[in-house]
Parts: structure tokens; sequence; C-alpha cells
């Protein structure tokens, strides 16, 4: 009796999450029936020199890695192009050793996107303000080691970040 009250359980459950139509988060479609997207370069409104190659590689990468068949390496193959704009980077400190001395920071990236129809020019999508952040350690005796340590934790960011835009970008709900 107990065994069949587990399988009733288990087969309620999975009915009920089949039918209110549950997905995992970037399992939807792209909006407005767009199958093929050209990613360009995004443009960078900050003093980081190169942060726009980081960022637009990173999110090629994870529109290739969830959805290989839909990125297309020209505009003109494409049924919509999504453009990025990296309007802010920073850094501040977030821990210190004594009074002046850093021992560890973060960096703070502000992006945002737009996905426009290739054939019409509308814009179909946007998010604006997509913001996060990520830490590193400081090594007062290195600055080399301290800017080696910031590239890996923009690396990071730009690879959360990317995982973020895609997922906003497919959530159909």
């Amino acid at each position: 009796f107990i065994q069949r009250k587990v399988i009733g359980f288990i087969v309620l459950s999975i009915m009920m999450v089949c039918a209110c139509g549950y997905r995992f988060a970037g399992q939807g479609l792209f909006p407005n029936g767009v199958e093929r997207i050209y990613i360009e370069v995004f443009e960078n409104r900050t003093s980081k020199t190169g942060i726009e190659r980081v960022v637009t590689n990173q999110v090629v990468f994870e529109f290739t890695r969830q959805r290989e068949q839909s990125i297309v390496g020209s505009a003109e193959n494409a049924d919509a192009i999504l453009k990025g704009e990296i309007r802010n980077i920073r850094t501040q400190t977030i821990s210190r050793v004594g009074t002046e001395v850093a021992s560890e920071r973060e960096v703070i990236m502000t992006v945002d996107l737009k996905l426009v129809d290739q054939a019409k020019g509308e814009v179909i999508w946007a998010a604006k303000g997509i913001t996060d952040r990520q830490a590193y350690n400081v090594d007062e005796n290195s600055k080399l080691a301290t800017d080696q340590n910031e590239n890996i934790a923009i690396a990071r960011l730009s690879e959360r970040m990317s995982e973020r835009i895609f997922g906003r970008l497919t959530n159909d709900f």
C-alpha cells in the first residue's frame, strides 16, 4: 500500500511538472521565432582596452555551447543580430590589510543588450543594466600578479554574464 502511494506521488509530481510547462532556464526559444543569430563584437564604452573581445568571445562560446546550430558567422545569414554594449567596468576594494593596503578587490561590469531583426531593423528584445561582479585577490608585492588575478576575474565574470544573457534571451515566460 505504501509503495503504491509513493509511485502515485511520483507520477502525480511528474504530471504536474509537465503540465505547468516547467523547463530549465535557457531551454526556451529565441524571441519572435528567431532561429539564427549573429553576435556582433560588443561596443566598449569603458577605458578597459580589449574587454569587448573577452566578453563577446564568451557570449559566442555560451551560445554555441547551448545551441550551436543557432549561431551564424555573418549578419546576412541571420534572422537577428545580438548587439551588446559594455557600459561600465570598475573595480573597488572589498577588504583591506590595515588601513591603506587592499587585500581583495572586485570587478563590476554592466552591459546592455538588444536583439535586432535583421530584415526589419526593429529591436525584438532588449535588456539594460545587466550587472555582475567578481572578487579577486590583491598581491601587495606584485602588480603583475594582481593584474593577472583581475584578468581571471574578468574572464569568470564574462562567463557568468554570458550564461545569464543566454538564459534571459531564451526565457519565454
